[in-house]
């Protein structure tokens, strides 16, 4: 009986030494959405490395930047479309958006000070010209859509981060007494007021300065005072694009002396918890983001840069030179208005090569939109979300199930992974609670099969034609995991 025991407990412990030692997977959670059936479980497993070709490896020891977030920008015209609906559905829409549980999760979300594009028309906190003291400052037009926005977000989300950014000062600050950069039928600026990049449109004069480093001040103490707590601002929209709705151009010399010399002290003897972005950039030139940097006045203020549309082009080299700086993406491509599966992929593309150079938080346009998707200033441009203004009708477009692909899975503060192979329709994550997150594209016509290694098993599945696809993978994939 002992000898027999004896020659168990051995089988045991040879067979403990020589198992895998990477246990077996808890679970696989794979979503997968195709233009004709968004959000739709399938099953898979994994199966020990074969010869089978690898398409892509996950490599779980290779951990790169942390993941704050996702959001969008909220919008007047966002709270235009929603004012249709009634309570209910409009309650719907929010929660598909924010809830922490089941929606897109979105954490941290920007907003305008003052008008943008979508606006629905002209306005900035103070047109009072010549009030440098701030005596007139106001957010009360904020109070009947911006903040009722917010605030039905917070219902959901009430630790929501929000941060701001001008597309144009006051009028009265500018150089074209304009809310606009560039002629057109709808604003009635002047062609010999037109501004020029390169050439500060912001009036340097030190009274001016220091009011303008005043706004923000009152800016984002008006909203504390409104329970919303800004946590950053991005000094000015876009500061190298001449506009025909409201812009503003700056040099990056000049933006980096009011940056270094009136709101980084204002905001440092002011209010606390406020970070100082640069942004949001929209050029290629690194040359550029070097002057705020290399400045030791406007730099030491500066908490990370913000980049959209052709700033992408910047932002490897960003990246390379300054490799601890935060990065943002700040405004998703908007398209035409189009709402279709091709604009989906596009973004996806650039979801890709935002993750792959280092940003933090990756943020959409409009949510909402109506029919039209038209700013007051003519530009149709895509949403996650189109509601009907006649018939109410809700329709969720392809670019908010992408984004669900991504924010539904990754937690903030998770890391992005490296990965490595000839397949580059994929990004891999791991969250704080030690699932991982794998999302891969295949914008193939035909069905593919992928073969991914991850430790040391084998995730091998068919991917629909023209489909995203995420897994949550929970379990123990070995030491470096």
């Amino acid at each position: 009986m002992k000898s027999n025991l004896r020659r168990l407990i051995k089988a045991v412990i040879i067979a403990l030494l020589i198992a895998e030692p990477y246990p077996a997977i808890s679970q696989i959670k794979w979503i997968e959405t195709t233009n004709m059936k968004p959000w739709a479980e399938r099953q898979a497993r994994f199966t020990n490395l074969s010869d089978n070709k690898i398409d892509a490896t996950i490599l779980l020891d290779q951990k790169e930047q942390i993941v704050d977030g996702f959001g969008a920008c909220f919008n007047e015209l966002g709270w235009t479309a929603l004012s249709v609906l009634d309570d209910k559905n409009r309650d719907n829409i929010i929660k598909n958006l924010f809830d922490p549980e089941n929606g897109l999760k979105l954490n941290i979300c920007r907003m305008p000070i003052g008008a943008n594009d979508y606006a629905r028309d002209y306005y900035s906190l103070n047109d009072s010209a010549g009030d440098f003291e701030m005596k007139y400052f106001s957010i009360a037009r904020d109070k009947e859509m911006l903040i009722p926005y917010i605030k039905e977000a917070m219902k959901y989300r009430p630790d929501l981060k929000i941060w701001g950014s001008p597309w144009t000062p006051p009028y009265w600050m500018k150089t074209n007494n304009h809310y606009a950069c560039s002629p057109s039928a709808t604003n009635g600026l002047a062609n010999e007021l037109k501004g020029k990049e390169d050439v500060t449109q912001f009036r340097m004069q030190p009274d001016y300065l220091n009011s303008y480093a005043k706004y923000f001040i009152e800016y984002i103490q008006a909203y504390r005072r409104e329970g919303i707590n800004i946590m950053g601002i991005h000094v000015q929209n876009e500061m190298n694009s001449c506009q025909n709705f409201p812009s503003c151009i700056w040099t990056a010399k000049d933006l980096g002396v009011f940056i270094g010399k009136y709101l980084g002290p204002a905001v440092n003897s002011s209010v606390h918890g406020v970070q100082i972005w640069y942004g949001t950039y929209e050029r290629p030139s690194v040359g550029k983001i070097d002057t705020i940097m290399q400045d030791p006045l406007s730099s030491k203020y500066i908490d990370g840069i913000s980049f959209q549309w052709a700033g992408k082009q910047a932002i490897p080299g960003v990246h390379l030179k300054y490799p601890g700086l935060k990065l943002m993406q700040s405004e998703t491509e908007c398209g035409y208005g189009s709402n279709d599966w091709e604009s989906a992929e596009y973004t996806f593309s650039l979801m890709k090569l935002y993750f792959e150079n280092g940003i933090s938080v990756y943020s959409f346009w409009n949510s909402i939109l109506d029919e039209s998707g038209k700013s007051m200033w003519g530009w149709k441009q895509n949403s996650m979300i189109t509601v009907n203004s006649k018939t109410k009708e809700i329709s969720y477009n392809p670019e908010f199930y992408l984004l669900k692909h991504f924010s539904y899975f990754i937690q903030p503060g998770a890391r992005k992974l490296k990965t490595s192979g000839n397949n580059a329709e994929v990004l891999a994550f791991i969250n704080p609670d030690k699932s991982l997150v794998v999302i891969i594209e295949n914008k193939e016509e035909g069905a593919r099969i992928t073969n991914l290694q991850i430790g040391k098993r084998l995730l091998s599945v068919e991917l629909q034609p023209h489909s995203f696809n995420t897994f949550k993978i929970t379990g123990e994939l070995g030491p470096s995991f």
